[in-house]
């Protein structure tokens, strides 16, 4: 047998992907390997055949022995060219082999067509363990072009089903509101919830995804959040570590995601952003902003990434990738949202909710019925100053989610009434010492509105006092579910309001 003169690490990543074509299109019965998978593309292959084919092919000798154990030594070698190596925790089901005959598992088959499997030398085993038949001259049996993975001895539970009488039961909006945000999703294909701190923006953004899907699947759900050091490198594509010194390109979760997808066009993809404008998000996105658009889907549309090496594939977005942001409006120290970025998205407002629904959930969960009562009117109080006030605004409101982890025994439930009084000096940019003072005050303090003003006030942040049951509406949700988004429309990000001079207070970025 001629020895081969190629170093195994200079193996490129062509002649690595030339191997798992040819195991897809000619069908090899392949060996498994009990503790790695290779992972291209959505399929699953043994990472030493694979090197070892692509060594052959590299080398034009087709008995080529591959030179480098099965484990650490051969995984590193296809990790840096940019492979995923996956560890195997489940035991294989109905395997003759436990882990410790993983060189047994993975004796390389010939892969060359015409090629007859040599015989799998017999190896010293410990008493009891099966020893699988041998069969020196049987030929290759084809297998599916697909690479089957292994039985597992457990699986993955099914995802729950998840309906519209379960988010009408969760969400405290109005089912009009639910029909109309979820319209403009599958229209636009991208979509914001944006509000005050604690409206439950997230929570919705989840529910939107589970109630399109039909189920709860977190495996067609991804969620990511932004944030001042987060980059192109790592939402798209960029260098990272290897571990040896160097650097090896490495894709993003959108990259990942979308190809994903790619995989699976039938059914929709999630892909939710937390705190969307925490990060740049021009730089995040960088050239994809223009494969958002529902319109630039698809194939047709593809580009080709920087960081890409010669001759990969461009990139696209695929039709069935929805993506759902969340923003906090009430962080003005972050830099509003470009025009380009905001017609991409449908945006839909959330705003405080403290009327029916709160009351009812609360009362579910044995919060005293006095205790619902003056939480629910206090904040409703609160609430109406905090949007009334030209330092702050229905943006800086007070959100029903910080109470809708109600204290286990109804003995504790009183303590709802100080929930407040600590996120006053958060949000009225106070000290310390001057919030505690300023939130005891208005413990004294009754905020008495004029008989029935309470009722017509259009407030964004009490929307369930405008009748009974209603939700408020989606304040200007862009892309026409209550009115297209112009300047100055909701949807907008919060320009300062000019600084009143008041004791204790701080001016407002």
């Amino acid at each position: 047998m001629p020895t081969p003169n190629l170093d195994p690490t200079h193996l490129t990543r062509d002649q690595v992907i030339q191997a798992l074509h040819q195991m897809d299109q000619q069908g090899p019965r392949m060996p498994l390997s009990t503790v790695y998978d290779l992972v291209f593309r959505g399929k699953r292959y043994a990472p030493r055949a694979v090197a070892q084919l692509a060594f052959r092919l590299a080398t034009g000798v087709p008995d080529a022995p591959w030179p480098l154990p099965a484990g650490a030594p051969t995984n590193r070698v296809l990790e840096q060219l940019d492979f995923t190596i996956a560890t195997k925790r489940p035991t294989l089901e109905n395997s003759p082999l436990l882990d410790g005959d993983v060189a047994a598992q993975e004796q390389m088959q010939e892969l060359y067509t015409g090629a007859t499997r040599e015989a799998v030398p017999t190896k010293a085993r410990k008493p009891g363990r099966p020893t699988p038949p041998e069969a020196p001259n049987e030929p290759a049996v084809p297998v599916p072009s697909t690479v089957q993975e292994p039985a597992l001895a457990y699986e993955r539970p099914a995802p729950e089903p998840y309906s519209r009488p379960q988010a009408l039961g969760e969400l405290f909006i109005s089912e009009e509101k639910l029909d109309a945000t979820l319209a403009a999703l599958r229209r636009r294909r991208n979509l914001i919830l944006q509000g005050p701190p604690g409206t439950g923006k997230t929570f919705l953004a989840r529910r939107l995804a589970w109630l399109e899907l039909g189920a709860t699947d977190a495996a067609r759900v991804e969620l990511v959040q932004f944030h001042p050091s987060y980059s192109y490198e790592d939402f798209v594509q960029g260098f990272r570590p290897d571990g040896t010194g160097g650097f090896r390109l490495q894709d993003g979760i959108l990259v990942d995601f979308c190809q994903r997808a790619a995989q699976d066009p039938a059914r929709p993809y999630f892909l939710l952003i937390d705190e969307l404008n925490r990060g740049n998000v021009a730089r995040i996105f960088g050239e994809l902003l223009l494969l958002l658009e529902a319109d630039k889907r698809g194939p047709a549309h593809a580009v080709r990434l920087p960081y890409a090496p010669a001759g990969s594939p461009p990139f696209f977005v695929p039709e069935n990738v929805y993506l759902i942001g969340t923003m906090n409006l009430a962080d003005r120290s972050l830099a509003p949202l470009d025009y380009a970025l905001r017609r991409r998205f449908a945006f839909v407002s959330l705003e405080p909710e403290f009327g029916a629904p709160l009351q009812v959930f609360l009362a579910a969960h044995q919060v005293p019925a006095a205790v619902i009562s003056r939480l629910t009117t206090r904040l409703t109080e609160l609430n109406q100053v905090i949007a009334d006030d030209p330092e702050l605004g229905p943006d800086f409101c007070l959100g029903h989610s910080y109470f809708c982890q109600p204290p286990p025994t109804p003995a504790a439930s009183s303590l709802h009434d100080s929930y407040p009084e600590p996120l006053l000096p958060a949000v009225l940019r106070l000290e310390p010492a001057a919030g505690a003072g300023r939130a005891a005050g208005y413990g004294s303090r009754r905020v008495s509105p004029a008989p029935g003003a309470a009722h017509a006030r259009t407030s964004h942040c009490h929307p369930a006092a405008a009748a009974p049951g209603s939700a408020g509406g989606v304040r200007g949700a862009h892309g026409g579910i209550t009115g297209a988004a112009g300047p100055g429309a909701a949807g907008s990000h919060p320009q300062p309001r000019p600084a009143a001079a008041r004791a204790g207070s701080l001016p407002v970025r």
